[in-house]
């Protein structure tokens, strides 16, 4: 299902797919996602409010060959940090006006050859961490594990690399996410499984892949000392090795307090075969102790598809702590996206929210930022069987409601054909605006580029 489609059974089709595109943390048909009839900027009805897209920058110019799925970090007083699959391994760029210029793209260190996922985060004290997945190993054999890159100078520089192995060699490994807590907390989660072999992928055209067989599982792991060691895996659903985990976005409290979401699909306990999917939701007073299995959100809605090879699923804490998840279904009537919210630290839920107004089964990626106590951002990135992929941007109040009239922040319409990545950037910034960074490749371009604009509104 997940990211630059590197399953270890997957690893030469996602960099074939990133060399034939570029030189390079559901319905869609299995050869690739269906056209949809539109991708156009809802309506809401008239408001003061009227957000405002910036220019959009290509931030990854200097990297030869494609960059794809990029998320991003923003830190007072004005930092922006991008991090993305491209650039020989895994890009970075940052930004200390407020995303008005980006720095040049690097490399980050340690992410040379077969890695892929990023995430990306920022501690209280400033400190940037890069994380990745990466396939290594030697004679001995193989595995797939995260990764964290450590920078303590805004980003100008990862002095520190630290890898988190797994208990055996020859597991499974996929998309990891992380979030800095206090007193150099870490908590990092991913798709762990202990069998590489067992996992079966099915690739789209024009995306990355899904699976249909495996062991999968969303564990989570916490650090005390800024990623240098991590402590044992922690299953964060029941039925291990098959708990049918895919990725589990999260965010940390300054209290430690720790929410996931969890986008899982059941898996046969025998065979292990794949079935369509739902989003869950779990949290933890310190990060360590976990409920015996998380709470499954809205199945009413629909199913994740079998086929669905996008990141579907995000959740994001606005300043007061109110909590926003996003995501997108798979039904007859199309991929539709969606938003709830909780006002009570996840003990319940507002009803859910449409966000995407189109029709049809291509995808909705979904994802959002909090602002403000009570105010989210809540972005997307669709496609349109004509124009391509765009993103679009609005504002969202839990107490007024939609606040604006959605605004297509890409400028430009990215080719349908080529691979943008599973997911995009988003981020609140200190000031109040929006940065908003993602995939894409425009015009007569063969390649996908990272782009990045700034919203005011």
């Amino acid at each position: 299902m997940f990211t630059g489609g590197l399953r270890l059974t997957a690893v030469a089709v996602a960099l074939t797919v990133l060399a034939v595109t570029a030189t390079q943390a559901c319905t869609t048909a299995p050869g690739g996602p269906a056209a949809r009839t539109s991708t156009p900027a809802p309506n809401a009805p008239p408001s003061a409010i009227r957000p405002r897209a910036g220019p959009a920058t290509n931030i990854s110019g200097g990297c030869a060959g494609s960059s794809a799925e990029v998320e991003e970090a923003a830190a007072p007083p004005g930092y922006v940090y991008a991090e993305w699959i491209g650039c020989g391994g895994i890009g970075f760029a940052r930004s200390a006006d407020s995303g008005r210029h980006f720095g040049p793209a690097m490399t980050v260190p340690g992410s040379a050859g077969a890695s892929w996922d990023p995430a990306i985060t920022v501690a209280a004290d400033g400190t940037v961490y890069a994380a990745f997945m990466h396939a290594g190993g030697g004679v001995s054999g193989r595995s797939m594990y995260p990764v964290v890159a450590v920078s303590r100078d805004h980003g100008a520089a990862f002095t520190q690399v630290h890898n988190d192995l797994p208990p055996a060699l020859g597991n499974w490994g996929d998309r990891v996410f992380i979030a800095a807590g206090p007193r150099n907390q870490l908590f990092l989660t991913w798709d762990y499984g202990p069998s590489a072999a067992q996992v079966k992928t099915l690739c789209a055209r024009g995306g990355s892949c899904s699976f249909t067989k495996g062991d999968f599982n969303a564990v989570i792991q916490a650090s005390g000392n800024g990623g240098a060691t991590w402590g044992p895996i922690t299953h964060l659903q029941p039925g291990f090795p098959r708990g049918g985990g895919y990725g589990a976005p999260l965010v940390a409290g300054p209290d430690g307090r720790v929410d996931v979401l969890c986008v899982a699909h059941p898996a046969d306990p025998v065979t292990g075969t794949v079935q369509p999917g739902y989003e869950y939701f779990t949290s933890s007073a310190d990060g360590t102790h976990w409920p015996a299995a998380p709470r499954k959100l809205w199945p009413g809605q629909g199913t994740l598809s079998v086929a669905e090879w996008w990141i579907d699923g995000d959740i994001s804490a606005d300043a007061a702590g109110n909590l926003y998840i996003t995501w997108d279904t798979q039904t007859a009537a199309g991929d539709t996206g969606w938003l709830t919210y909780s006002r009570d630290g996840g003990r319940s839920w507002s009803a859910p929210l449409r966000v995407t107004p189109d029709t049809g089964s291509a995808p909705d990626i979904v994802e959002s930022a909090g602002g403000q106590p009570g105010i989210a951002y809540i972005a997307w990135q669709a496609r349109a069987p004509e124009q391509g992929y765009a993103t679009y941007l609005r504002p969202f109040s839990v107490e007024r409601g939609w606040l604006a009239p959605a605004i297509k922040v890409s400028a430009a319409y990215g080719n349908a054909r080529i691979w943008p990545g599973d997911t995009f950037g988003i981020a609140s910034l200190p000031d109040g605006r929006i940065s908003l960074t993602w995939g894409s490749a425009i015009g007569k371009s063969k390649r996908s580029a990272i782009y990045a604009s700034i919203v005011t509104i």
